[in-house]
């Protein structure tokens, strides 16, 4: 075997053993949250030493840090407005927050494990938590810009405070589904979501 193909393999190798930790890390911690998550159990669920996470991850909180990071690129991609072709602006908007509810039933392990952090208090601030908070941000900018193009009337305090809105009512919806169960139609209730603040956008961008 040559030195290419030794390190091709090395690479793929080492990009399947961060997937496998961060999947055993997304089990332990939904099952068990930040305190109950140790690099002990992520390695009795994945099957790989614990050098190996080592190796990746320099420790739980690293390790955490990028399980929310993961699910968030995923999530990430369903925030995205759909074109003028899609109908009106409220027609694109409520696709595109049944794209968003999709995709967190789908992936919701950021937002699980985020805001278990971003709830609790300690002496030295979890990186995970940092990282949620960033991504948060990035959040509301992206809807923030949603607004902006839907409603150009809007003053940039009348876009904060919508964003603000409507990036915490997500937040309510999904925790609303995860003590209440799967039998919460987070689409429904997404799509809802997204025809009150649109309603409350056009009302703003006509003062």
């Amino acid at each position: 075997m040559t030195n290419a193909q030794t390190t091709r393999k090395k690479r793929a190798n080492g990009v399947e053993s961060r997937q496998r930790i961060l999947d055993a890390t997304v089990e332990i911690a939904g099952e068990r949250g930040y305190d109950g998550t140790s690099i002990a159990a992520v390695s009795a669920k994945c099957g790989l030493p614990a050098s190996s996470i080592y190796w990746h991850f320099k420790d739980k909180d690293d390790l955490i840090a990028a399980v929310i990071e993961r699910s968030f690129e995923t999530w990430l991609t369903a925030v995205e407005l759909p074109g003028e072709d899609a109908g009106t602006p409220l027609e694109r908007l409520t696709a595109m927050a049944a794209n968003v509810a999709r995709s967190l039933v789908g992936a919701p392990d950021f937002l699980r494990l985020g805001l278990m952090l971003a709830l609790e208090r300690r002496p030295t601030e979890p990186r995970g938590r940092t990282v949620f908070l960033q991504v948060r941000a990035v959040t509301h900018q992206k809807i923030a810009d949603v607004l902006t193009a839907l409603f150009p009337g809007l003053d940039n305090a009348a876009v904060d405070t919508l964003a603000t809105y409507t990036v915490a009512g997500a937040d309510g919806l999904f925790v609303h589904r995860e003590v209440t169960g799967d039998a919460v139609d987070l689409v429904a209730l997404f799509e809802l979501h997204a025809r009150l603040v649109h309603d409350a956008a056009a009302r703003m961008a006509t003062r």
